[in-house]
């Protein structure tokens, strides 16, 4: 709950803005969110635990199109891909994204900016920018997550020596 708004609806309601006003205002708004609160994001964690703290930054490009700068940081609960432990992960990003008023002028803006860097969407009158943040969170992870050195490689090294060479059968085969 936001100070001085008490009330559900208020919540509910705090992170819906008009993103182009915003942008003409220099608005800017920062949090912290659960990762338990990110649907999206906790089903792609080992579990719910952790906190994303945040901020939003309205503005313009050199150019004069609105723009939202986006930051993202905190540590999530990943599952290794090599150990299957779970691991902390830290996530620490920012990207920058560019408003266009239609998917015509959305195409147009990127072609003008030319710039991989930058991402151009196609803005609202009622974004909800929690669904940016989660999607920033969501970049951000590794698409194959694992330790830089896995602590326990007990279930590793037992898989390794169960593994039978799929050839060790035909030495039987083997006429002598």
């Amino acid at each position: 709950m936001i100070a001085g708004f008490p009330g559900k609806f208020f919540q509910m309601s705090a992170f819906v803005i008009d993103a182009f006003e915003f942008c003409r205002n220099d608005g800017h708004r920062e949090g912290v969110t659960p990762v338990a609160e990110m649907s999206r994001l906790a089903a792609d964690c080992a579990d719910k635990s952790g906190s994303i703290s945040w901020t939003i930054q309205g503005g313009k490009t050199k150019q004069g199109y609105p723009s939202l700068t986006l930051a993202v940081a905190g540590t999530v609960q990943l599952v290794c891909q090599r150990c299957l432990q779970p691991f902390g992960h830290d996530i620490d990003s920012s990207t920058m994204l560019v408003l266009g008023k239609d998917d015509a002028d959305a195409d147009e803006i990127e072609e003008i900016l030319d710039d991989e860097s930058i991402d151009v969407i196609v803005g609202s009158h009622a974004c909800d920018i929690r669904d940016l943040l989660e999607d920033e969170a969501l970049l951000a992870l590794p698409q194959a997550p694992k330790h830089e050195v896995c602590p326990d490689t007990k279930l590793m090294d037992g898989l390794k020596s169960e593994k039978v060479s799929p050839f060790a059968a035909l030495k039987s085969l083997k006429p002598e």
